[in-house]
């Protein structure tokens, strides 16, 4: 049980309902690991010199943590300890580092914090998901960090079900390791169907060191309704 803002907060904290747009992005292997490098992870290589990003945003309306919109920056991991895998082993057993994650709301900037050591720190986050194109940006003060738009793709109805992730965050020098599991509907996906715009915040110059201002995304995807479970963190032993 955790106090925030004079609130109960009770594990496994449950979201019931979410709309989610993200997309992935193959990046520099080398330039990835240096942006994560404080993390003491490494990020997987599911091709020879290239890792894997993933932007999301996401609209929470019903959950433990309140209503609030949220912009996600990602890489997909190896579990700590592990060597590099195979050619048929490269996304075994991986997970997702959370490396930047503004929000819109007080109250879930200091669960996540308090909670898990996730990144969240507090932006305007305007979103668009009744139109055709979904559309998201985060600003500072009215100056624009990143803004993204996904054009959904064809609906998948057998993605009912998504395996626990292991989701990484590390704050004040502690890594931490969280489970975490998503049950999506009404998804659809389809390859490339992101574009990214970077400002001139010094978030989106790290981004723009991805290369992420002209990278074709892998794929795109969407899910009008999404429910979530993120059990209590523990500290990883680097």
């Amino acid at each position: 049980m955790h106090a925030i803002q004079g609130r109960r907060v009770a594990l496994p904290v449950r979201i019931r309902d979410a709309a989610v747009a993200s997309a992935m992005f193959a990046v520099p292997a080398r330039a990835a690991q240096a942006v994560i490098a404080y993390s003491g992870l490494d990020v997987a290589e599911p091709l020879p010199g290239r890792a894997i990003c993933s932007l999301a945003f996401v609209r929470y309306t019903d959950g433990d943590l309140g209503r609030y919109h949220e912009f996600a920056v990602a890489f997909l991991v190896r579990p700590p300890g592990t060597a590099p895998a195979g050619p048929l082993g490269r996304l075994r057993g991986i997970g997702a580092f959370i490396h930047w994650l503004p929000v819109d709301q007080e109250f879930t900037l200091e669960a996540g914090r308090s909670i898990w050591g996730f990144p969240k720190e507090i932006a305007d986050i305007p979103l668009n998901l009744a139109g055709r194109v979904k559309r998201c940006a985060v600003r500072f003060g009215g100056r624009t960090a990143i803004e993204m738009a996904v054009r959904p793709g064809v609906p998948m109805p057998g993605v009912t079900a998504a395996p626990e992730v292991a989701a990484y965050s590390c704050m004040d020098g502690v890594t931490r390791r969280t489970p975490w599991t998503l049950t999506p509907s009404a998804v659809r996906a389809r390859p490339g169907g992101a574009k990214v715009f970077l400002g001139d915040h010094p978030v989106a110059e790290e981004l723009r060191g991805l290369g992420l201002d002209r990278a074709r995304a892998l794929g795109s995807g969407t899910a009008r309704h999404v429910e979530m479970v993120f059990e209590g963190a523990e500290e990883v032993r680097r």
